[in-house]
């Protein structure tokens, strides 16, 4: 494959670093206190409403409110602290607690009753209907012991594991191999941007475009997330200008587009992550959604997408698709995306990327001052939580057979973890196979005479560890000392956890989820319960669901179609983005949002880029960043004006 122009651009944002710092103070343990306590509610509170939670902008309000704190002060924020207080902010967004309140709905959603499946869910998973704890909304009662330890169990296993196989292979790819990481700049840019400023004298372009960044999302959210918030509050109806989740078109096209769903998505952030996506992905996108909009409409001639029907709306119509066509489709294409992954990276060891090989010795020869983990003992870990992972599953599903889940833990995950470990670090691509886990789960139901569905829910351990070599990378370009990242998981876990379950349970007791106060969640959930579950038939006994849905012939074609398209576009010496964005668009999301990010692509490529040259490239990721930080901000608001009024309701009874 040719060597994409594009993705040297990227590579060459930013060099590598010679001098290290640790980073760690009191200002990352107060950063810690103020990430859980303060910015975890808002983004949990978000994702319910708008189906976006304020990943990126929770990091960026933290930095910003201590880089100002401590210019009052006198002092500076280094950019290691910087990096810090960003990398907590990433582990404190996960808010792992946020998915109990999905499981109390998985157990009660009218998709479990469809499908027979509620009795089958685990109580370690979720208490059956019917549990005072369900009627009360709460976490705090006996019946959610179960799943809280399990949680926290499970939780402690992965922190460890962060330094396990993951940062083993980053020594691996980086250290030894020398393999050029292009998306990793894009991360470690925004955090400079900040750390420059601090400092008044370098008064630099990045303040400005973030803070432009900033102004828009703060007008953008007063409209999208404050207004609704605040009127649902004050009135009986909340007043939307403009709808949440998107404008439902499917029955106004359903005569000339048939068995499509349509809709348009006005969340202004999708335009600027157009802007900052690699072009070539998007406009492959686009692509491959503007192919499924030809093509539903033939397969529905021709019978292939009977469960299709007028009058279904966008939820209806993508499940029913998925059903008769697309799951078969997709996951052909995924596996031919993974077969070409790993065809790449076989060839890459003879190709130009062998050239810069070092010795094994530099494993053992980190760069000074880096604050590396002996490479054994990074294996040790990854030995210990995969047990650990193992016993988990074996107390938790004793009739699964066993030896499943040490090949899971010893082959499968070190052999597809290096394989997207070199795919990252050579073209920024995230490699999976699809379906692997759920395909070991029928093959155990199949010749093993495994019935039931707690495999589904149990912590197996088949994970892949090759987007962990970019994170290090990251830490790395941004010349923090690991020893500094493992002092802030020590701070930062305690206070996740807790905050955590505090957020979750506050949340539930505001209202029902979902509900017509949580739009997001009223609209998509149904949905997600349906395709999660239909793919858990297939471990019971019956004719299940999953089976019905499954079409041999159809994953043949997907795997055909995608290796095709891969060899045309690769001959025609296309990028290689292009193929990966076109696989995205036949994958049958919603198109909703594409016409938006399509518009930030378009825009950023022929007026910016023209305009601002090359410093384009380094602008979009700050001024995107600066955006979620204003939208982030309209959200806490909001989330602060909720928690008031409600609790302030709920006083006077």
């Amino acid at each position: 494959m040719h060597n994409d122009k594009e993705l040297q651009e990227y590579r060459d944002l930013l060099k590598t670093p010679t001098h290290f710092e640790e980073g760690f103070d009191w200002k990352t343990i107060v950063g810690a206190i103020f990430i859980g306590f303060l910015m975890m509610p808002g983004s949990m509170y978000l994702q319910l409403v708008i189906g976006q939670g304020i990943g990126p902008a929770a990091r960026w309000v933290t930095i910003i409110l201590f880089a100002e704190i401590a210019k009052r002060s006198y002092t500076e924020l280094k950019q290691q602290e910087i990096f810090l207080l960003y990398y907590m902010a990433g582990a404190a967004l996960a808010s792992p607690f946020s998915g109990l309140l999905w499981q109390q709905y998985l157990v009660q959603s009218d998709a479990a009753r469809m499908l027979g499946l509620t009795e089958f869910i685990p109580t370690w998973i979720a208490p059956q209907p019917g549990s005072d704890s369900l009627i009360e909304r709460t976490f705090f009662h006996r019946d959610w012991l179960i799943p809280i330890l399990l949680l926290v169990g499970a939780q402690i296993v992965q922190r460890i594991d962060h330094f396990g196989l993951g940062y083993a292979l980053y020594r691996i790819t980086s250290d030894v191999e020398k393999l050029p990481f292009p998306m990793a700049p894009v991360g470690a840019l925004g955090t400079m941007a900040l750390a420059e400023s601090t400092e008044e004298k370098k008064a630099s372009w990045k303040w400005r475009v973030f803070s432009v960044g900033g102004v828009i999302g703060l007008a953008f959210g007063t409209i999208y997330v404050l207004l609704p918030a605040v009127s649902g509050l004050l009135f009986t109806e909340p007043i939307r200008i403009i709808p949440i989740p998107w404008v439902e078109l499917t029955p106004y096209t359903e005569k000339i587009l048939p068995a499509v769903a349509t809709g348009i998505q006005f969340d202004l952030g999708l335009f600027f992550i157009g802007m900052v996506l690699p072009f070539w992905a998007v406009i492959g996108g686009l692509i491959g959604i503007i192919i499924t909009f030809v093509a539903n409409p033939v397969l529905y001639e021709h019978g292939i997408l009977h469960r299709w029907h007028p009058g279904m709306e966008t939820v209806e119509t993508v499940f029913a698709n998925n059903f008769d066509f697309y799951m078969s489709f997709s996951i052909g294409l995924g596996l031919a995306i993974g077969l070409i992954g790993i065809w790449y990276v076989v060839k890459s060891f003879r190709g130009e990327h062998a050239k810069h090989r070092e010795s094994w010795s530099k494993l053992f020869e980190p760069p000074e001052g880096r604050g590396d983990i002996n490479f054994w003992v990074s294996i040790a870990i990854y030995v210990f939580s995969t047990l650990a992972y193992v016993g988990m599953s074996l107390l938790l599903v004793p009739n699964f057979p066993w030896i499943f889940f040490l090949l899971y833990g010893f082959i499968y995950t070190p052999v597809i973890s290096y394989i997207t470990a070199r795919m990252e670090g050579i073209a920024g691509q995230f490699v999976s196979l699809p379906l692997v886990r759920e395909a070991s789960f029928i093959a155990g139901a199949k010749f093993f005479g495994y019935q039931g569905i707690e495999i589904w829910y149990a912590p197996i351990p088949i994970h892949n560890y090759g987007e962990a070599t970019v994170h290090f990378r990251e830490i790395e370009l941004t010349g923090t000392s690991i020893r500094g990242i493992i002092k802030a998981e020590l701070v930062v876990f305690p206070v996740v956890m807790i905050a955590s379950l505090l957020f979750s349970q506050f949340i539930w007791q505001l209202a029902p989820i979902p509900s017509s106060n949580y739009p997001y969640a009223q609209e998509l959930w149904h949905l997600q319960a349906l395709n999660t579950l239909l793919m858990q038939t297939s471990t019971l006994e019956g004719n299940s669901l999953f089976f019905q849905a499954l079409s041999g012939p159809v994953v043949m074609g997907g795997i055909s179609l995608g290796l095709v398209l891969y060899a045309i576009l690769n001959s025609l010496g296309l990028p290689v983005l292009l193929v990966y964005g076109v696989v995205r668009g036949l994958g049958q999301s919603t198109p909703h949002g594409f016409i938006l990010e399509v518009a930030g692509a378009l825009i950023g490529r022929y007026f910016f880029q023209k305009k601002y040259g090359a410093m384009w490239r380094q602008y979009a990721p700050v001024l995107l960043a600066g955006f979620s930080c204003g939208m982030g901000l309209t959200g806490m608001f909001a989330m602060g004006c909720t928690l008031i009024l409600k609790s302030l309701g709920k006083m006077a009874y």
